[in-house]
């Protein structure tokens, strides 16, 4: 089994500030590259914040040049990185909860919503999916807050072959308990490492619990987040074994 090293960048959002929620990801992302991450997921809607009432307005295509400067840094520093925004995948298409994978060969993938959270049907639709990524021997599939809610759609992960189930969310404190749990069941039941990387700050009118965690395929935890902040949460696999460590991220 080869190495494989994962993280979830617990991050703070700034509402609708896109050039400087980008300035923070390329933070996380030069963080991530120094610990030899791979793969680094950040949390639902992570560019522009969990903001419905904006997300019209700053809906951009997949390969809208505002995000060029987080592929170039991506693929110069050989980051696979899961970002957060709302997207259209044409221009009269409709709005949807996108997480956009900006691939450290300077690919794009998209992943968009498929399950709305009450109340997210008002300003978006549901969406498809998107296919799983895949780092030599292992497939990771993504998942987007509320899809994780549905048992279905772990149960499809595992059954397409993911050993990984990486979920960008946001999650309160009065939610925190069902949900992590809820996701680390999975780990248990499907034998895949599940990670979830929430928000590391308020957004949208939400107290985001912060918190993030990664599960390893026995469900134990490897590592997390103790509440909030920026945070970069980091699962290495090395001989078949999974370690954690947790790193503070500067932000600029």
């Amino acid at each position: 089994m080869t190495s494989l090293t994962l993280a979830a960048a617990q991050s703070i959002s700034v509402a609708g500030d896109l050039p400087g929620n980008i300035a923070r990801h390329q933070a996380f992302i030069r963080a991530a590259a120094t610990q030899g991450v791979q793969l680094l997921v950040f949390p639902e809607l992570s560019l522009s914040g969990y903001e419905p009432t904006l997300a019209a307005e700053l809906a951009v295509l997949p390969r809208s040049l505002l995000l060029q400067p987080l592929r170039d840094l991506a693929r110069e520093l050989g980051v696979t990185a899961v970002v957060g925004m709302p997207i259209r995948l044409s221009a009269e298409g409709p709005l949807l909860i996108g997480a956009l994978v900006l691939a450290a060969d300077g690919s794009l993938a998209v992943y968009s919503k498929q399950h709305l959270h009450a109340g997210e049907e008002l300003v978006f639709s549901p969406g498809t999916g998107g296919a799983n990524l895949r780092f030599a021997e292992d497939r990771v599939a993504l998942a987007v807050c509320a899809d994780f809610s549905q048992a279905s759609h772990a149960h499809a992960a595992a059954q397409s072959g993911a050993g990984i189930y990486a979920a960008g969310v946001l999650i309160s404190e009065n939610g925190y308990a069902a949900d992590s749990a809820l996701l680390q069941g999975y780990a248990v039941e499907h034998a895949m490492l599940v990670l979830m990387a929430n928000h590391g700050g308020p957004t949208g009118g939400w107290v985001s619990a912060g918190r993030s965690a990664i599960w390893g395929p026995d469900g134990a935890l490897i590592v997390a987040a103790a509440g909030c902040g920026d945070e970069l949460l980091i699962a290495r696999r090395d001989a078949g074994h999974w370690s954690g460590q947790q790193v503070t991220v500067e932000a600029p």
